[in-house]
Order: structure tokens, then C-alpha cells, then sequence
């Protein structure tokens, strides 16, 4: 099994007592449910602090997130804990794998043409890092804290309806009122972009991959052209209430 081991993701497995429903209450999207989705963690105001996958486990749930923000995400959740009966720890006998297409996994819940994702021992297949960040930014999805921000960019922002990252119906969350919010208005005033470099504004730059070719962007929503962009970004640009 090669080129499929995503090095840098870590997974944080919460094990005890109604894992499911401690989450509930914290992330983005339903847990109650199918496993997984893509979620985050939110502050009060409903900007992005950590974004993720969750799966479970039987009983347990593993959190499928950045490597590099794993150690920040566990203390996160362990202030939240309380007195909860839950354990929350990285589980390092496991890894992340990704493949553009084929059936070994589970379609990407955001967006199938992300490809599979399943989760395997981590001594199994060589890493797919650099093929997976190409694949995910050609599609103009992003994640992550360089990309997302670091409790800098509003939810919905990241294109988190779009990308089923978000649900509107399971209740209170961290966050849950701003977000809530502005899904009744209809209104995202701006949005995250994948654009290519040779049209990268500076100004509204967050990130830029120079080696890819690619320009992360936090344009306004008028500024982005419905033709330029994603076909899965296409019809919010262009709804009424955009």
C-alpha cells in the first residue's frame, strides 16, 4: 500500500463516558450520526479555532486532525471535559490515509472529489502528503490553521455550508449563535479562495504555496468570480442572498 499515509495528520481518540455527546455540544456538525464529518471548534464569536474529521470507533470517537495542532486541540477539549469519565490522548499506533480515488475507505465527507480517507496502522503505506495538498487545493478546498487562521476567520467563511462542515439543525454549540446567524441572512460577506499565484492579491492573501502554484485568499464575495471559482462554491456566489 503505497503513497497513502497522510504524515501530517495525528489522531485524538476521546474514549469513556458518552464521548458522542460531549462533542455534541462543542463542534460544528452532528455526531449524533454516520461518522465521519468535518467539523471545528469554535470561539463564542464562531471563528475558527481548529478544524477536523471525526470517526468513530465503537464506543470511541478518533479526531482525524492537523499534527501540528493536535497537542492545542487536546488541551482545548480537556478544559471542556470538566469532570467528565472521558480520556482524550493522541492514538499513535494509527494513521491517516488518503487515496485521489479507488475504494479502500470512505469519500472525503466534504467533497467527493476529495477521494478516500480511511484510517489504518501507521506503518502501512509511504506518505501521501504532497499529493494530497495539490489534489485538495486544485479543488479549492482548504483546511487548517494556515489556511483557515487561528480564531481569524468566521466559520461559514471557510465555505464550511458548502462543504457540509456545519449543521443547523442538531442544537447548541460553541459559537452556534453567530454561525446560526448568519445562515438566516443568507449573507457570507466574504469567502476563503484558492486562486492561482500569477493572481494572488497580496492584500487579501492569507497563505501562498508558491511551490503549487496556489494563493489562499479571504476575498469579499462580490470580488470573486463565479466563473473562476469551484462549481461546488458556484451557486452561493450567485443565490440571492449573496
Amino acid at each position: 500500500m503505497a503513497n497513502t499515509t497522510l504524515n501530517d495528520r495525528a489522531l485524538i481518540r476521546l474514549s469513556g463516558e458518552d464521548v458522542r455527546g460531549f462533542l455534541q455540544g462543542l463542534v460544528t456538525n452532528d455526531v449524533s450520526g454516520n461518522l465521519p464529518v468535518w467539523a471545528a471548534l469554535l470561539t463564542p464569536q464562531g471563528k475558527v479555532l481548529f478544524d477536523f474529521l471525526i470517526w468513530g470507533d465503537e464506543e470511541d470517537v478518533l479526531i482525524d486532525c492537523e499534527a501540528e495542532a493536535a497537542e492545542a486541540l487536546a488541551k482545548r477539549l480537556t478544559l471542556y471535559r470538566l469532570r467528565r469519565a472521558i480520556t482524550i490522548g493522541r492514538e499513535d499506533g494509527l494513521a491517516v490515509h488518503w487515496a485521489s480515488e479507488g475504494d479502500l475507505g470512505v469519500v472525503d465527507p466534504r467533497l467527493a472529489d476529495l477521494g478516500q480517507r480511511w484510517l489504518a496502522p501507521a506503518d502501512e503505506g509511504e506518505g501521501a502528503d504532497a499529493g494530497w495538498k495539490a489534489h485538495r487545493l486544485s479543488l479549492g478546498v482548504t483546511e487548517g490553521r494556515a489556511e483557515l487562521g487561528d480564531g481569524t476567520t468566521l466559520w461559514l467563511e471557510c465555505n464550511a455550508a458548502e462543504l457540509n462542515g456545519v449543521s443547523f439543525s442538531k442544537g447548541c454549540y460553541v459559537g452556534q449563535e453567530n454561525t446560526a446567524r448568519m445562515n438566516w441572512r443568507q449573507k457570507v460577506n466574504r469567502r476563503l479562495v484558492v486562486v492561482p499565484i500569477a493572481d494572488a492579491d497580496e492584500k487579501r492573501q492569507v497563505v501562498a504555496w508558491p511551490d503549487l502554484g496556489w494563493s489562499v485568499e479571504h476575498r469579499r464575495a462580490e470580488a470573486i468570480d463565479p466563473a473562476a471559482a469551484p462549481a461546488w462554491m458556484r451557486e452561493a456566489l450567485t443565490s440571492p442572498g449573496s
